[in-house]
């Protein structure tokens, strides 16, 4: 594998492998860019297969990051970090404390968070080697579990793309397929079922589905059989990948609007699939910002009504991304990302020239006491 190659094809600032033996620690930290602010991104504890799985998926996901911090607004770059290693066995307070050890050596370039694996225990013995965490207990100043907030922005997100197809944003009555039964999809669950949506929901663990499905009064589905049921809306909230060319064809829907991340398994091809189905995609990265929304705000000293207005904000962002799409006849995805990248481009220019204005004051500076 040429790792710079890798690191090139998405336009990476820096790359850290982690190792430490004494405590089994194998971590990749991935800061994708900075333009906007220092890189904030979750840790993810997993078992992959290799390293080069590994990397691949850190690489992924900091971009994302990049453009989730930018579609919302947020003064934040995009970073990443995975460890290596089973969450289920191989968690240890010398692990993550390890892991937060090597996050202080980046004095601050890199702001870590929960993800996939890891929980707010880990962040806080993190904590106890760094400032540069996020997602800790309410106990000891935090915002504790960002789920909540997530699924309050796929929530309004859901209700932006119900205007754009039928014409007004609410879901009474509109049948959602809700995929994953986990954190955010049981909040999601949750604020459907006081809205009148008709749910269906499903999860590789059957025993969770179940949960949800009890506790919201929906309707319980096999995994193999949510593709192919005519509902209006999709809601991937589990694993990513899930829109590819075996499941898209099978989908009955109007709408795609869930929590998962990288939803599309390749951006170009699998968008213009759910084009030609006539389904409208609400891009991952802009509808499920309201996590990085939350633990973005325990920078500024948390407040939750703060973080659940700015959740709120979804639905005029993707309002936005509707409206560039329509105009511009290019795909929902294209239109995000060209939001994202105006934006990252203009703050960028903004320092270039305030660097060259210090530059050239400097000069100035130094010409004029040689002057004297």
């Amino acid at each position: 594998m040429k790792i710079f190659d890798e690191v090139d094809r998405k336009d990476h600032e820096q790359v850290i492998f982690c190792n430490d033996k004494r405590v089994g620690l194998k971590a990749i930290i991935a800061i994708h860019n900075t333009s906007l602010g220092p890189a904030l991104g979750g840790c993810r504890m997993w078992t992959y297969a290799g390293d080069e799985e590994a990397l691949r998926d850190v690489l992924r996901l900091s971009r994302g990051m990049t453009y989730k911090a930018a579609i919302a607004g947020l003064n934040l770059g995009g970073g990443k970090a995975v460890i290596v290693g089973d969450p289920n066995r191989e968690k240890t307070e010398a692990l993550f404390r390890t892991y937060g050890r090597f996050v202080e050596g980046l004095g601050g370039r890199y702001i870590t968070a929960e993800d996939v694996g890891t929980t707010v225990r880990e962040m806080e013995w993190v904590r106890m080697e760094t400032k540069y965490v996020t997602g800790i207990s309410r106990a000891i100043g935090g915002s504790g579990d960002p789920s909540p907030v997530t699924a309050l922005g796929v929530f309004v997100g859901m209700k932006a793309c119900a205007r754009e197809v039928f014409g007004n944003d609410s879901l009474r009555g509109k049948k959602i397929l809700v995929q994953g039964a986990g954190n955010v999809a049981s909040h999601l669950c949750g604020h459907l079922k006081k809205e009148g949506a008709r749910i269906y929901v499903t999860d590789i663990y059957e025993h969770k589905a179940k949960k949800v499905a009890k506790a919201v009064k929906a309707a319980f589905v096999m995994p193999e059989k949510i593709y192919g049921i005519p509902a209006d809306i999709f809601a991937p909230c589990a694993l990513g990948g899930i829109l590819n060319n075996d499941t898209i064809p099978k989908l009955k829907v109007k709408i795609v609007a869930g929590g998962a991340n990288n939803q599309l398994l390749d951006e170009n091809t699998h968008m213009q699939m759910l084009i030609d189905r006539k389904i409208l995609y609400a891009p991952d990265y802009a509808i499920n910002a309201g996590g990085l929304i939350n633990v973005a705000n325990e920078l500024e000293g948390y407040r939750e009504e703060r973080a659940l207005k700015q959740a709120e904000g979804i639905y005029d962002i993707l309002r936005a991304v509707f409206a560039l799409a329509r105009t511009e006849k290019i795909s929902t995805s294209q239109a995000a990302n060209r939001l994202v990248e105006e934006r990252i481009g203009k703050i960028s220019g903004i320092k270039q020239i305030y660097a060259g204005r210090s530059e050239f004051a400097g000069r100035l500076g130094e010409r004029t006491q040689g002057g004297r």
